[in-house]
C-alpha cells in the first residue's frame, strides 16, 4: 500500500510534469508526401519535421501531419481535408502551423478547378485559426519539380499558378510565407526522383523553418502609420507596399509580415521590382525594403542630398541606423556615392552587374552607352564633353577610399557582360579594394551577360546581408544530427548517418577504458578503428602502428560539421565512456558548405565549452580542421588559416589546442600530393602516417 505522503508527492510530480509538458511549443507540420518524408532514407529521423525537432530541441514538440498525394483542393481525388492527418493536426492544438500544400494540385486533373483554390486555402487557414490555441500560421510555397511530365506535378504550373495564388491568400490574410521553391531551383541533385527531396534536401527545409520559428521579432512595430505623407497601399509579391511622394520623388516602403528585431532594412537604388527574389527573401526574414527614385541623377550631389533626407525620414520612422544598400547596374554608382558620403550609415553593399566607372557606361569608352544617358550624365555633373571624357569621381576612382570605410561588399557579375564589362568595372574595383584592405566578395556567373540580374536562388546574397546586419543564424552552433545517406561516404550499403552514430555509441558503451577517442568527420573516419559499417579505412594501418600499445577508437562520420559533433556529444555515450584523451578534428565541411571562419570557430567553441563542462576528466586535444586546398593561395586555405587564427585567440585553459599543418606541406606552402587526395581535403595513406606521427608525441604527453 502506497503511503499517504508518497502518494501526495507522486500526484504533485505528475501535475508538475503535466505543466512542463504543456509548456512545450507545439508545431504542426501540415502537408503532403514531402512533409511525410516519402522517398527519404530513414524518414522517421530524416524527414524535415523530424530534423526540425532536433534543431529546435526539447522545448518544442514538432508533429508530422503529412499525407502522401494530398491536395489542398477539396474537390480533387485526394483532398487533405479527408485525411486522418488533418483531423489529428486539428486535435493537436498547435501553437504554430506550417502548411505545405499545393504540389499535387499542379497535376492536370486539378487545373480546371483552380478558381476554388484560394477559397479552399482560406477555409483551411480558418479551421486552424479558430482553434483555442490561436496558432501562428505560416504558409510554405511548394518545392520545385524537376519532372518533365506536363500532366503530373509540373513546375511551370507551380510557378505560374500555384505560387501566385498562395501569395495572394497570404496577402489577404496577412500571413507569413516561406519560399521553399527558390531554395532548390538551382539544385536538382537534391531530388532523386525529381519530385521529393533527399534527406539532405530535408535538412535545407528544416534549417529554413528553424530560422523562421526562432527569429527575434518586434510584433508591435508598424511603419505605415509613421509615414506622414499620403500613401496608397499595393501588393508587392504578397507584401504590403506603401507608395508615396517625398521631396517630389516617388518612394516606396514594403513592410514584412513580422518585423525582425532591430528593424533591419534594404534600400533598392534602382529598377524597382526587377529580379526581386533577394528582396522577397529579406521580407520573409523581417526586413523592410525601401526605394527613393533619383534615377536620372547618376549619384550626383543632388541625389545624395535627396537620399540623405529620405534616410532621415526612415530613421524618424523607426528603421535601423545602418542600411543594406542594393545597387543593380547603374544603381551601383548611386549606392557607392551615397556610402562615401555616409559610411557610418551603411551595413553592407550588394551590387549586381554594377556600373562603377561612368566613362565605361554610359560613357563613350566603348560606344555602348546611349546618347541620352550620356547627355544626362554630363548635365547632372555640369560637365563639358572633354570634362566628361576625363571624369575621375566614379566609384572606381574612389575605390581606395571605399576600401577603408570598413563595410562588406558583395558583387554578383556576369562574366560575359558586354554592357557593363567587369574588366572595366568590378575587376579593377575588386583589385583596388583588396589592395587597400577592404572586404569584398564576388559571385561570378560564367557565360552570363548583363541580364539576368541576381540569382534564381538568392541564398548567398541573402546570407551576406543577414550576416552584415547581425540577423544571420549560425547553424554551426545549433546542435543537429547529420542526414547523410550516400554509399560514397565510405559506409556499408544501407548504413546511413544514424547507423554510424548508433554503431559508435555501442562501441563507446562497451569500452570502459579507452585511452584515445578520435572524433571528427570523414578524415577521422578513415582511421577506421573497430567500426563495423565503414568500408574505407586508409589510415587504419598507420594509426594501429602509432598507437599499438593504447586502446583507441574512431568516432568520425563522413560529412559531419560542428553542429553534428555537438549533437552527437549531447546525445551519445561520449561522456559516459570517459576516454583519457579525445582528439577533435572538425570544421572543414562547414567551410565547404559556405560557413564563414568566424561561424566555424564559434561552432568549435560550442563543442569545447560542452566538453569542458561535461567531460572534465577527459583531456581534449582540439585540432580544428586540417589544412585544405592543394595550393597555398586556394580560397579554402585562406579560410582555414583564418579559422585557426580565431581558434588561437580563444582561451585554452580547459583543453589543449594544436594546429597541425607542417607535416603535410611542401616547402612552397602547397599540400604534398603524396599525402593529400586530388580534392585537397582527404588524406592518402601517407598522409595518415604523417598525421599519426605528429599526434603520437602530443598524446603521449597528455597521457602522462
Amino acid at each position: 500500500m502506497i503511503k499517504k505522503n508518497t502518494f501526495v508527492a507522486l500526484v504533485l510530480w505528475l501535475i508538475c510534469f503535466s505543466v512542463i509538458a504543456q509548456e512545450k511549443i507545439r508545431v504542426a507540420c501540415v502537408g503532403n508526401s514531402i512533409t511525410y518524408g516519402s522517398g527519404i532514407s530513414n524518414r522517421d529521423k530524416n524527414s524535415y519535421p523530424a530534423q526540425l525537432q532536433n534543431m529546435l530541441g526539447d522545448s518544442y514538440d514538432v508533429m508530422n501531419f503529412g499525407h502522401s498525394g494530398a491536395t489542398l483542393l477539396k474537390n480533387s481525388s485526394n483532398p487533405y481535408w479527408k485525411t486522418k492527418a488533418y483531423t489529428d493536426a486539428l486535435a493537436s492544438e498547435p501553437n504554430i502551423v506550417l502548411i505545405k500544400l499545393g504540389t499535387n494540385d499542379s497535376k492536370a486533373p486539378n487545373r480546371p478547378i483552380y478558381k476554388e483554390f484560394e477559397s479552399n486555402y482560406e477555409e483551411l487557414i480558418s479551421s486552424f485559426s479558430r482553434l483555442p490555441s490561436k496558432p501562428r500560421i505560416i504558409l510554405l510555397l511548394p518545392l520545385p519539380s524537376f519532372s518533365t511530365d506536363t500532366s503530373q506535378i509540373y513546375d511551370a504550373v507551380i510557378q505560374k499558378n500555384i505560387i501566385p495564388m498562395i501569395r495572394h491568400v497570404a496577402y489577404q490574410n496577412k500571413l507569413e510565407v516561406v519560399n521553399l521553391h527558390s531554395l532548390f531551383i538551382d539544385n536538382p541533385a537534391l531530388f532523386p526522383d525529381k519530385i521529393h527531396p533527399s534527406s539532405i534536401g530535408a535538412t535545407v527545409i528544416a534549417a529554413r523553418l528553424y530560422e523562421t520559428i526562432t527569429q527575434g521579432t518586434d510584433h508591435k512595430f508598424n511603419i505605415f502609420p509613421k509615414i506622414k505623407e499620403a500613401i496608397t497601399v499595393s501588393n508587392f509579391h504578397g507584401y504590403e507596399c506603401a507608395d508615396f511622394t517625398f521631396e517630389g520623388r516617388n518612394c516606396k516602403v514594403v513592410k514584412p509580415k513580422v518585423t525582425a528585431k532591430d528593424h533591419p532594412w534594404v534600400w533598392r537604388a534602382r529598377f524597382w521590382g526587377h529580379e526581386p527574389q533577394n528582396d522577397i527573401a529579406l521580407l520573409e526574414r523581417g526586413f523592410h525594403v525601401v526605394y527613393c527614385d533619383v534615377a536620372e541623377l547618376f549619384g550626383n550631389a543632388e541625389a545624395i542630398s535627396l537620399w540623405n533626407k529620405f534616410y532621415a525620414l526612415m530613421q524618424k520612422n523607426g528603421l535601423a541606423k545602418k542600411v543594406a544598400l542594393e545597387g543593380m547596374s547603374r544603381g551601383g554608382v548611386y549606392v557607392y556615392n551615397w556610402a562615401l558620403a555616409n559610411p557610418e550609415k551603411v551595413a553592407c553593399i550588394y551590387a549586381d552587374a554594377p556600373v562603377l566607372d561612368l566613362k565605361s557606361w554610359p560613357g563613350k569608352k566603348r560606344n555602348a552607352g546611349g546618347k541620352e544617358p550620356w547627355e544626362d550624365f554630363k548635365k547632372d555633373y555640369n560637365l563639358t564633353e572633354e570634362q566628361a571624357n576625363n571624369f575621375s569621381n566614379s566609384p572606381l576612382d574612389n575605390a581606395a577610399k571605399i576600401a577603408r570605410l570598413g563595410f562588406p561588399m558583395l558583387h554578383v557579375v556576369g562574366d560575359a557582360d558586354d554592357v557593363v564589362p567587369i574588366a572595366e568595372n568590378t575587376t579593377p574595383f575588386e583589385e583596388e579594394i583588396k589592395a587597400n584592405g577592404g572586404n569584398i566578395t564576388l559571385i561570378h556567373k560564367p557565360g552570363i551577360g548583363h541580364h539576368p540580374h541576381s540569382l534564381p536562388n538568392p541564398t548567398r546574397i541573402t546570407d551576406f546581408i543577414l550576416k552584415a546586419t547581425g540577423q544571420k543564424v549560425n547553424f554551426a552552433t545549433i546542435a543537429a544530427p547529420g542526414s547523410e545517406y550516400r554509399s560514397g561516404a565510405g559506409w556499408t550499403k544501407d548504413k546511413d548517418w544514424w547507423a554510424q552514430h548508433e554503431n559508435i555509441d555501442s562501441l563507446l558503451d562497451a569500452e570502459k577504458n579507452l585511452d584515445i577517442l578520435f572524433l571528427g568527420n570523414s578524415i577521422t573516419q578513415g582511421t577506421g578503428g573497430h567500426r563495423g559499417y565503414v568500408t574505407h579505412k586508409p589510415g587504419l594501418t598507420a594509426f594501429n602502428s602509432a598507437f599499438v600499445n593504447l586502446k583507441w577508437e574512431c568516432a568520425g562520420i563522413s560529412g559531419d560539421k560542428t553542429q553534428n559533433i555537438l549533437w552527437r556529444l549531447q546525445n551519445g555515450n561520449y561522456a559516459k565512456a570517459r576516454p583519457k584523451v579525445m582528439v577533435i578534428m572538425i570544421g572543414v565541411n562547414n567551410l565547404i558548405a559556405g560557413d564563414s571562419p568566424a561561424e566555424v570557430a564559434a561552432g568549435i567553441k560550442k563543442i569545447t565549452d560542452w566538453t569542458s563542462k561535461n567531460m572534465p576528466s577527459t583531456k581534449v586535444l582540439l585540432l580544428g580542421p586540417l589544412p585544405v586546398g592543394l595550393k597555398k593561395d586556394d580560397e579554402r586555405r585562406k579560410k582555414y588559416e583564418e579559422v585557426h587564427r580565431l581558434l588561437a585567440r580563444q582561451p585554452h585553459s580547459k583543453f589543449n589546442y594544436q594546429q597541425i599543418a607542417e607535416p603535410f606541406m611542401l616547402p612552397n606552402g602547397d599540400l604534398d600530393p603524396l599525402k593529400y587526395g586530388s580534392d585537397g581535403i582527404h588524406l592518402q595513406p601517407e598522409g595518415y602516417k604523417s598525421w599519426a606521427a605528429a599526434l603520437r608525441p602530443i598524446i603521449n604527453e597528455l597521457l602522462r
